[in-house]
């Protein structure tokens, strides 16, 4: 994963635009993590969303890019590379609008360690802290929603303290369960399904993370902040229990 760095100042924003297959180019604005870098992928793929530019099928945006998937042109039916990298190029150099992420402030209640945190002892003691001090500095501060990826609803949420600096599970897990919330590298996962993964879990939500009947399926969206609450194993399943 990227290395994660002090915010650049908004004069320092500038981007690169490269080629990904031939239906795909990237608009990279950096390949450090952080939340002012996150938040300028975000009101870029947000331009480029209001933009329509013809032949544009789809705009993702990820921690330090934003992936651009586009229809080729065919007798003139669709753009080239160039001519999208041209489009491209002249929205941004009009201005980026940080402020127009669309986030909503979430809460997401989490019981940690116990059966639903199994990771929570190793990680204070990797941090040095005690576990009572890992799940202050996790749900203290709200953080935002970078992307989603790896799976359907899957969010990725960070910048944690540096104190949560703990890298991945040496070996990962091959099943993870469902509302599994795990760290690793400052950041946050919530596992929406049974998956595998090497993140360290410390806890659970009941929340339904991902469920293809609800608008929006994907209960966090990019540009979220999200706050975690923790919640006793009485409310986590008093919560689960009463979900429809």
């Amino acid at each position: 994963m990227n290395e994660i760095s002090d915010p650049p100042s908004p004069a320092e924003t500038r981007w690169r635009i490269l080629p990904q297959g031939d239906r795909c180019l990237i608009v990279s604005f950096g390949d450090q993590i952080d939340a002012s870098v996150g938040r300028t992928c975000l009101a870029a793929a947000r331009k480029l969303r209001d933009a329509r530019l013809p032949g544009v099928t789809d705009v993702v945006p990820s921690f330090v890019a934003v992936a651009v998937h586009y229809r080729p042109g065919g007798h003139g039916e669709g753009p080239t590379y160039a001519t999208l990298v041209e489009h491209i190029q002249a929205l941004l150099a009009g201005g980026i609008p940080i402020d127009a992420t669309g986030g909503r402030e979430v809460d997401i209640p989490v019981c940690y360690g116990g059966e639903h945190g199994p990771d929570l002892d190793e990680v204070a003691r990797a941090a040095r802290l005690t576990p009572e001090a890992v799940i202050q500095l996790h749900s203290q501060p709200r953080c935002m929603v970078f992307m989603l990826g790896f799976a359907p609803g899957h969010a990725y949420l960070g910048v944690h303290d540096k104190k949560l600096n703990i890298p991945r599970r040496p070996s990962p897990r091959t099943a993870v369960p469902i509302g599994a919330v795990a760290i690793a590298n400052r950041q946050t996962v919530i596992y929406p399904n049974r998956l595998p993964g090497g993140w360290n879990i410390i806890g659970a939500t009941p929340l339904v993370m991902f469920d293809p009947a609800r608008d929006p399926a994907a209960l966090l969206q990019p540009g979220d902040s999200v706050r975690f609450v923790p919640i006793g194993p009485e409310e986590f399943d008093r919560i689960r229990g009463a979900r429809p």
